[in-house]
């Protein structure tokens, strides 16, 4: 029989990873403890020493450990939805305008050794994190926030520098994670792959070399907050690729596998007649990109970003790539938000040859355009480079572009984009919480996670805080469409797509359609032993 189970959330809502091979190792060796298959890796290097610092770690990766381990004052609920108090007994706006939220922690709430946390400890993680101002990027989410103020021991208040409907998003993000003043630092950040704090699990880390192989998650016997986990331990382990993580599945080793699947893998198991493994499928609310470096040579021009959006074939780009796991994206906000609008499509219409020859021809622009699309090798799945590959076939066979392709490991990837030396370069999002604003801000705000030199002041002065101020989301789409209409014309990036999400689980574990939420964050808690209905 077909075992594909279909998961639809309540709310559609709503972040990229890395850990090294484990290989198939022996099943018995991690006892009772629920054992989780990746392709992730985890890396310290001299460019990323301090890769599990919420000050710092900025990807799906990261924030799955960090969200099973540090504490945040909000919380997003099993099934998506606003957000929920977690670290937190309560908060709200205390205003009509937006601008000032208080807190108020759950009493007697502790870190993870025993320490008691107070509302001093909430300020110090959260100014720690402003003020570090990691070159990650992720400080940006904070950036509405202008004082923090504490009163007594429990109570924290937030002055923001402008309305901003969704700061109860930001607070649920690992950034603003509760950490030991004991612990970190506040002028540095902390190295290596220890992390300290109050969630719902303990972490102990397997280190060879400079990769975290293992995360061995252990129920905190202080944690008091929202979740309710269903396992007393839960064990991430890494594999060199999804076929060998695969196999692991097949013979026992592990018992769920999320990212990276294959397409192949994903129609395996949707296809099997296995009664051993089931295959889940969950709404997700993942987009791929082009963006762009709008410094460089030649894409400096507008002209010739505005020929590739006018090439690129999106439905035939799926089709023979990701097939009905993924769907093609007119706009850097999915179709699912509040706020959507396929403004690529309205601008450029149908791939056309000669609509992309005139763009260029006005601009005079010789042709063929050389360039190079740079790719990450281990980061985003196997699929990745037959994507690119298909992205140069389209480009080069209009005649007008003259394109290689280059992939790259991630561990130096990513830094190479953040130091602008691609000029164009393929990415991944998957959001920070459920609004169209963290599709947006992130890419077009000052201090972009992208570091892009792209800057457009109606955007940023006017468009992204009008949409700010409106808690009804509905009401925010006008500056929303026009945000993503002058994405469209300007093209500093190119949305390809957006994709489902997938979870392959034994039949003795239960919870496995709660592991990923929309965010693709992993949700350890959700996960126990018992056979399944």
């Amino acid at each position: 029989m077909n075992r594909k189970t279909l998961v639809l959330p309540a709310v559609l809502g709503l972040l990229t990873p890395v850990l090294a091979a484990c290989g198939g190792s022996d099943a018995g060796s991690d006892g009772d403890a629920i054992v989780v298959g990746t392709t992730d890796r985890f890396t310290a290097s001299s460019d990323t020493p301090a890769p599990l610092d919420p000050a710092y770690a900025y990807g799906v990766d990261t924030w799955n450990v960090l969200r099973q381990t540090v504490q945040t004052l909000m919380a997003q609920p099993r099934g998506d939805g606003e957000p929920k108090p977690e670290a937190a007994q309560s908060c709200r706006f205390t205003d009509t305008g937006n601008e000032r939220y208080a807190c108020t922690l759950r009493d007697g709430l502790k870190f993870a050794n025993g320490d008691p946390i107070t509302a001093e400890d909430v300020k110090f993680s959260i100014d720690r994190a402003r003020s570090i101002k990691a070159d990650s990027g992720v400080f940006a989410l904070l950036s509405t926030i202008q004082l923090v103020e504490t009163k007594g021991d429990r109570d924290v208040i937030f002055h923001l520098n402008g309305p901003d409907a969704t700061f109860p998003y930001k607070l649920s993000t690992p950034v603003a994670g509760i950490v030991n003043p004991d612990d970190y630092d506040k002028k540095k950040l902390r190295d290596g792959f220890d992390v300290d704090g109050s969630g719902p699990y303990t972490l102990k880390a397997e280190v060879k070399g400079d990769e975290m192989v293992k995360a061995v998650f252990t129920k905190n016997p202080h944690y008091k907050g929202l979740l309710t986990p269903k396992n007393d331990e839960a064990v991430l382990r890494s594999f060199d690729d999804a076929d060998a993580m695969g196999a692991a599945l097949d013979k026992g080793d592990i018992d769920l596998m999320t990212r990276t699947m294959t397409p192949e893998q994903i129609e395996k198991f949707s296809n099997s007649s296995s009664s051993d493994i089931d295959l889940i499928e969950t709404a997700g609310l993942e987009i791929r990109y082009l963006g762009f470096n709008t410094d460089a040579s030649p894409v400096k021009a507008k002209a010739v970003r505005q020929a590739m959006a006018q090439l690129i074939d999106r439905g035939a780009l799926v089709s023979k790539v990701y097939g009905a796991q993924a769907e093609p994206l007119f706009s850097l906000v999915p179709a699912s938000i509040t706020g959507h609008s396929n403004s690529f499509f309205n601008k450029y219409g149908e791939p056309s040859k000669a609509k992309a020859k005139a763009i260029l021809t006005g601009a005079g622009i010789t042709t063929p355009v050389k360039l190079t699309l740079n790719y990450t090798t281990d980061h985003y799945g196997t699929a990745t480079k037959p994507e690119f590959e298909q992205l140069r076939k389209q480009l080069n066979d209009s005649g007008l572009f003259d394109v290689d392709i280059k992939g790259t490991p991630w561990s130096t990837y990513q830094s190479a984009e953040r130091k602008g030396e691609y000029a164009v370069y393929g990415m991944g999002w998957f959001p920070d919480f459920p609004d169209a604003d963290n599709y947006l801000s992130p890419f077009l705000d000052k201090d972009n996670f992208l570091r892009s030199p792209y800057a457009n002041n109606e955007i940023r002065s006017t468009l992204l805080p009008e949409s700010r101020r409106q808690a009804d989301r509905l009401t925010a789409s006008d500056s929303l469409t026009g945000i993503q209409d002058i994405v469209a014309d300007d093209v500093p990036v190119l949305p390809l797509w957006q994709g489902n999400q997938y979870v392959a689980v034994r039949d003795d574990v239960t919870g496995g359609e709660y592991a990923l939420n929309s965010a693709s964050t992993l949700q350890l808690w959700e996960l126990g032993r018992g056979m399944s209905g």
